[in-house]
């Protein structure tokens, strides 16, 4: 029988003595939380919390994000991964501010009809920031229920998230939820470990089905592991006779969307580096170029694909002259003014590299 207020007592007890030390807990304000929330979408905690202190130096209220350049918003998140977060929570706070009076939703509904919000960060900013009583489940959560239950279908599977879902709101402790949530998440993060858990330190060994029966190591169980593809991509670091480098920024839909990058793309098949060089230039900007030494070669691991981009150096032919097609925009820049603008990490290591040879 489920002795839901039992384990809620003892992690709320584990908690109080154990709770990390975090800069939006002190004063759990709804944009902190939300900014928080947002960051740690699939990011870890110790890269998060740099990026965190600097967002709120520099954009302290949401009426202040809601004011700032999108560039200077990818800007400071480079290196975060995942930028639809920041386009989201930059449209988000848009939106807060010119249709809600600057006033963050405190309902878990109204919160998941801003961009980025699902329910799981819905209901942890309600829960932390308002007090309301909502379950939340992100992926600590369900590691410490799957194993506290021994879930044996696979974590990610509609039977197990429907059981994950009615086990997090039937121990959802009234008027504690927002601790209790981050009591979990702090559990799982410091104790119910995806690999090696220190079952001994845990609050709720005795309750734990997956501990008793000897199996919590093989909890959660994983669905059948994807093929990640490859992906083979060209870029061309075009240089004017007057040493200025062209950088293209992307569509801001789609992935890397808003960020600058040196154009070119993914190889069709049967071509060459080369052949897709010339063909994705024509395609972004109706320009023909010379292809030169290649540069550099570098690799680069997404959530769905591996990456591995060959760079090389080119120049525009003789009276061409660029013109933004695929690309949102275009600009020459010196070496050094690269840093002004947002990339992705590959993009960014190909400035770096130019830099060093200066």
């Amino acid at each position: 029988m489920l002795n839901a207020a039992a384990i809620a007592d003892k992690i709320l007890d584990w908690y109080a003595d154990n709770a990390r030390d975090l800069p939006w807990r002190a004063d759990p304000q709804p944009y902190a939380v939300w900014v928080s929330e947002i960051m740690l979408q699939q990011t870890r905690m110790e890269t998060v919390l740099p990026y965190y202190q600097r967002w709120m130096a520099a954009f302290p209220t949401v009426q202040d994000l809601a004011q700032a350049d999108l560039q200077d918003v990818l800007k400071l998140w480079e290196g975060l991964g995942y930028y639809s977060r920041a386009r989201n929570l930059h449209k988000a706070a848009h939106l807060v501010a010119a249709e809600l009076e600057g006033v963050i939703p405190s309902t878990r509904k109204a919160l998941e009809k801003l961009p980025g919000i699902g329910r799981y960060t819905a209901a942890a900013i309600s829960s932390i920031a308002f007090g309301a009583d909502e379950a939340a489940l992100d992926g600590n959560v369900r590691r410490v229920y799957s194993r506290l239950f021994n879930i044996e279908a696979p974590i990610r599977s509609t039977e197990a998230e429907k059981k994950l879902w009615a086990l997090a709101e039937a121990l959802l402790p009234q008027s504690r939820a927002g601790d209790y949530n981050q009591a979990l998440m702090d559990l799982g993060s410091a104790v119910c470990l995806a690999k090696s858990p220190t079952c001994l330190l845990c609050p709720v060994r005795e309750h734990c089905a997956a501990q008793q029966l000897g199996v919590a190591a093989e909890r959660p169980v994983k669905g059948k592991k994807k093929v990640i593809p490859h992906k083979l991509v060209a870029a061309a670091i075009i240089r004017r006779e007057d040493g200025l480098f062209l950088l293209a920024k992307r569509p801001e839909k789609g992935l890397f969307g808003g960020l600058w990058e040196f154009p070119g793309g993914k190889l069709d098949e049967g071509e060459t580096l080369t052949e897709t060089l010339y063909r994705e230039i024509i395609e972004e900007l109706d320009a023909k170029i010379a292809v030169g030494d290649e540069f550099g070669v570098y690799t680069h691991t997404l959530t769905h694909f591996h990456l591995t981009l060959h760079a090389f150096l080119c120049t525009l032919h003789e009276g061409e002259t660029p013109q933004a097609i695929e690309a949102a925009e275009f600009v020459w820049v010196t070496v050094e003014q690269m840093a002004e603008y947002p990339m992705g990490k590959v993009d960014r290591l190909i400035a770096m590299d130019l830099a060093k040879q200066r």
